[in-house]
Parts: C-alpha cells; structure tokens; sequence
C-alpha cells in the first residue's frame, strides 16, 4: 500500500524528492493537466523532461503506453529515473503501469488532480490499461512512492468533475460505513470544503487494501456498482459522443446494483429508496435500447472478477455492509438495465 500524504504541494512535494536520488524526473501528464495543473509544480521540481499523453479514457490504451515508452527511451531514462503522473484517474493508472513495465519497473509519484483519483485510481496499488473493450483488462500491481494529495488541484476542475468523483466517496460509505454515508450524503459536492471528505474516504478504501492487497477476497467489495458501470461505461464510450464519465457510470451502476441486492442481499426496500434518492440527486438517469444490452453482458462475461462463466458481482446487504462473489444471472442483469430505463 502506498505511502498517502495530505498537504499543499509545495510542501509534500520537496520532501517527496528529498527521500532518494534520481538520475532524471519525467513528469507525464495529459493536454488539460499539462495547462492547469503542471505550472503549479514546476517551480518545485529540479531539472525534467515532460510527457504528454492525450487526454481522456479512450486514450487508455497499449497503443499510448508504446508511444510513452519510446519517448522514454529516447530520453534515455534508466531504472533511476522517478515518473510522476500529475492527473486524473486515466494518467495514474496508465502512468503507474508505464512505470512497473519499463525496464522491470522504475520508481513513480501519484500527484492526483481529479476527485476520482484522489479518492480511488491513485490509491491501492493497481495500475493499467483498457484493452480490447474492457476496461483495466491490462495491468499491474505496483506500489508508488507516494501519493500526493492537495485538494487545491480541483479548483482546476470543471463541476462535472468535481461531481464525477463523488460517486466514488459515495461507494465506499456504502460498502463499509453507514455513518460515513449518512454524513456524506449531506455533503454539498458544488460548495462544500473537500478536504476531510476526502481523507475520510480514502481512509475507508486504504483499510480494505490493507486487508486484501491482491483482491483475492473482501478487496472485492469496492467493485460494487462497478460491474455494471464499467459495462456501461465501455458502452458509451463506443456509442455516444458525449460519453459518460467514468463515476457517472459507475452511479447508474450503483444504483442497477442496488436494485439486483434486493433481490440477491435481501437489501431492505427502504435502503434501497434512500440509495436511488441520493444517486439521483446528483447524477441523471440514462436510458438505453434494447440492442445495447448484448454489448453491456459481453463486457460483463470479461469482468476480472468472474469465476468460469458465472458473472460475480459486489452487491451490499445493508447500507455499510457488502458481500462479494454473489453469482448473479444474466437474465437479472438485463432486468436491472431495464429498470434504469424506467426512471
């Protein structure tokens, strides 16, 4: 589990160059971080190289990672070289697993500038890439040097990215903490101070790593709403030009999966009413066609976390408490994809 440090970055920063001696610092980042985010660091780094990857999910892929590794060849990076991702969720996973493969693994810093990764993609050790329509099919687990949160980097963000991440603060209260989730959900994402929020809630994911660091039992729970988000996710991505971002899909999937936990966890009704009030306060419902379901249990059947061809999803008993490895039928999933088409 990686070493997570709450500050400014003009503090963490140094400290975090300070512990080890580098041969060369290559920063990556992607076209918006590199405009908003990179000149708030460079006046703190040494001498760098930086690398610029295209912005976005769809560019998540094996093709940018060979792009990054011959540039880092010809920069002559060596097993000294330290990597800092300076980004959203896509630049951490990617940066992180651009890092483990090159050379055997070179050592890299998370600075996450996205709510989503702040709270989720930088921490917990994975790394990867989306191949072949699945989502982080391709990756590694590898540990950063640090990861370095200032919250100060989501005044560079958009609302809808500020909002996007709180999908991901709200799942982990849903998981693990019914006070955390009833204090949360009185949280105001558009004017409230993020900084506690934040340590909270990646207090909450750092003790289930910290349990399962191989997500070979509970580390599973915190793919709740993930298997039909991704699904969805990877369907938009395919299909719409203004796609969904990844905790807006993964809130549709939170909710899908609610609706099948009362049915598999025995979820209470009311439970049930209290999660769908408060994923719909802030996120909008989607409808989809009947044809997009085939594609959606395509991407299903390839979930990392199935057992021969039984799909296995996350689901949650009560609110604060989920199980995992719950086989559910495909013909329920589908059910669930149609009941958001009702809202």
């Amino acid at each position: 589990m990686e070493n997570v440090h709450f500050s400014g970055i003009s503090t963490l920063l140094p400290i975090a160059l300070e512990k080890r001696s580098f041969s060369k610092v290559v920063v990556l980042v992607d076209e918006n971080t590199e405009k908003h985010c990179l000149p708030l660091i460079e006046s703190l780094l040494p001498a760098h190289q930086v690398l610029t990857m295209p912005a976005g999910e769809s560019h998540k892929t094996i093709e940018t990672v060979a792009q990054l590794w011959e540039q880092l060849i010809a920069l002559q990076a060596d097993r000294h070289t330290l990597l800092i991702n300076l980004g959203g969720g896509v630049v951490t996973d990617l940066g992180g697993f651009l890092a483990g493969t090159y050379k055997r693994g070179i050592p890299f810093l998370n600075i996450p500038t996205s709510l989503l990764a702040m709270v989720d993609a930088s921490v917990g050790s994975k790394t990867g890439i989306d191949f072949g329509g699945v989502k982080n099919s391709i990756g590694l687990f590898q540990d950063a040097e640090a990861v370095l949160v200032d919250p100060t980097f989501l005044d560079t963000l958009p609302e809808r990215q500020r909002v996007n991440g709180y999908a991901e603060i709200l799942k982990h209260g849903l998981i693990s903490n019914a006070k955390h989730w009833k204090f949360w959900t009185r949280f105001d994402p558009h004017t409230g101070d993020w900084t506690q929020l934040i340590k909270d809630s990646v207090a909450v994911k750092a003790d289930v790593v910290a349990q399962d660091p191989k997500e070979k039992g509970i580390r599973k729970i915190l793919n709740f709403g993930h298997t039909l988000g991704h699904a969805i996710e990877a369907w938009s991505l395919e299909n719409e030009e203004n796609h969904l971002l990844h905790g807006e899909a993964i809130a549709l999937g939170m909710l899908a999966e609610a609706y099948l936990s009362q049915k598999y966890c025995d979820l209470p009704a009311e439970e049930f009413l209290a999660i769908k009030t408060e994923l719909l306060r802030h996120y909008s419902p989607k409808k989809f066609q009947a044809e997009s379901f085939a594609a959606m249990l395509d991407t299903m059947r390839n979930d990392k976390k199935n057992d021969g061809q039984q799909i296995q999803f996350s689901l949650i008993e009560r609110i604060g408490r989920a199980t995992y490895n719950v086989a559910v039928r495909e013909e329920d999933s589908i059910l669930a994809l149609e009941y958001l088409n009702t809202l």
